[in-house]
């Protein structure tokens, strides 16, 4: 139950009656969240809620009871039918939601990865001075730093061109001219190895090694523009909402004949019940979005930032991301 209570506040519903609720790139990092943070996200549909119920009952109190009296089967059958769906959707989403984790923690491991490989794979040769050498680590280990940004930006859709401070003007000048940046980077980290192996800087087994991590930061990017592009199936949402309402105003009504007037609250929070459960499940649909349910990828995007650059020595290391009141993470 605590962990449903993390994410009703967000409320990211991508519907007439819900707006996103919208932080920079934060993720939930507490389990407890207080009733004023809750209400604050889903106040919203909850009126609408309310409103609907007061309808249906009047509705219902002066006209339609005078025609037609709704048996209690309806609700019954139509609210278990919701449970199983409903139920569906969460678990769907959810899985999305830690497939997108998962990913993005490979790619914090991989990242180390490749920069201990480079710093340690490679050996001095006479025709490649110590001084070069170092350059030449020191510049494919901060492109896998720019590799990160790049790929968060096409992720986030965002143009703040971050990765641009970690590579040189050339590498800059190379893959702005495509349209996958990210890819781009994996392709010049790809040309570097090879000429370095070339070299005698590195030797075969040591090149395999290498290009396996390369292979599986591509496989990693590939996997995470499949989660952004790939758009779960409208109809899923929009006749689970679609049903949810009926399925209020048939408690509304039937519950009218017990306890009369009080059945618009009785709907109400029924009805609230399943909202809040459905917008969980739209919250984790997309999990690159800048929403407190969504995957701290600029956290994680520092993280590598700092443990990239004090595997090179360098001075100039940026703190980690902080909490937002202890509750969220950006």
């Amino acid at each position: 139950m605590e962990s449903f209570l993390l994410i009703i506040w967000a409320t990211p519903s991508e519907n007439l009656y819900f707006k996103r609720f919208r932080l920079v790139s934060a993720m939930l990092i507490t389990q407890k969240i207080g009733l004023t943070r809750i209400f604050s996200g889903t106040w919203k549909h909850l009126l609408i809620d309310l409103l609907v119920c007061f309808v249906a009952f009047v509705v219902n109190e002066y006209f339609l009871i005078q025609y037609l009296q709704l048996p209690a089967i309806v609700p019954t059958i139509l609210g278990t039918a919701l449970a199983f769906f409903v139920g569906f959707n969460n678990n769907q989403a959810y899985d999305r939601w830690w497939e997108a984790r998962k990913i993005w923690g490979a790619l914090v491991n991989d990242s180390r990865s490749l920069a201990r490989q480079v710093l340690h794979y490679t050996s001095e040769v006479s025709t490649l001075s110590a001084g070069n050498l170092e350059s030449i680590r020191h510049k494919f280990i901060k492109r896998q730093i720019g590799f990160v940004y790049a790929l968060k930006e096409n992720l986030r859709g965002t143009t703040d061109r971050k990765y641009r401070a970690f590579m040189s003007s050339d590498d800059v000048a190379t893959i702005e001219k495509e349209s996958n940046k990210a890819n781009a980077i994996l392709t010049l980290h790809s040309k570097d190895i090879a000429a370095l192996n070339q070299a005698g800087v590195i030797d075969g087994f040591k090149l395999l090694a290498i290009n396996e991590i390369i292979v599986r930061l591509c496989d990693g990017m590939g996997q995470s523009e499949r989660i952004k592009n790939t758009v779960f199936p409208t109809t899923y949402s929009y006749y689970s909402r679609f049903f949810i309402w009926i399925f209020i105003i048939c408690v509304t009504i039937v519950t009218a004949d017990l306890v009369h007037f009080w059945s618009i609250f009785l709907g109400t929070l029924v009805g609230y019940v399943f909202l809040t459960i459905h917008t969980i499940g739209q919250a984790l649909l997309n999990p690159f979005d800048t929403i407190p349910t969504g995957i701290p990828l600029d956290q994680i995007s520092r993280t590598i930032e700092i443990n990239l650059l004090e595997s090179i020595g360098e001075k100039d290391i940026p703190q980690p991301i902080r909490n937002v009141d202890k509750d969220v993470v950006m």
